[in-house]
């Protein structure tokens, strides 16, 4: 008698992988840089949905839209050029 374990046969194919349709796939939305950096990187952020199921797409949206929603925020506080006269402005 031998005490040697029988080894399970080994196949030499290749094991395809099984076709999920609901497993998350880059959708392929091309994003156009903004020029604006805070704008640019929430764009790219985007693209993690890319890798996600669709349950987790909110997560991501929503840490998107919050960061756009502060960078026009951002904007709208810094100083810019003081506004013109207005031509209804009393003079006196």
């Amino acid at each position: 008698m031998s005490d040697a374990v029988p080894q399970p046969e080994t196949s030499q194919e290749a094991v395809e992988p099984e076709y999920d349709p609901a497993a998350p796939a880059p959708l392929g939305v091309p994003r156009t840089p903004t020029g604006n950096a805070e704008v640019d990187a929430q764009l790219e952020r985007l693209a993690d949905a890319d890798h996600l199921a669709t349950d987790g797409h909110i997560e991501v949206y929503e840490d998107v839209h919050r960061g756009l929603r502060d960078a026009l925020t951002a904007l709208d506080a810094r100083p810019g050029p003081p506004a013109p006269p207005s031509p209804y402005q009393s003079r006196s």
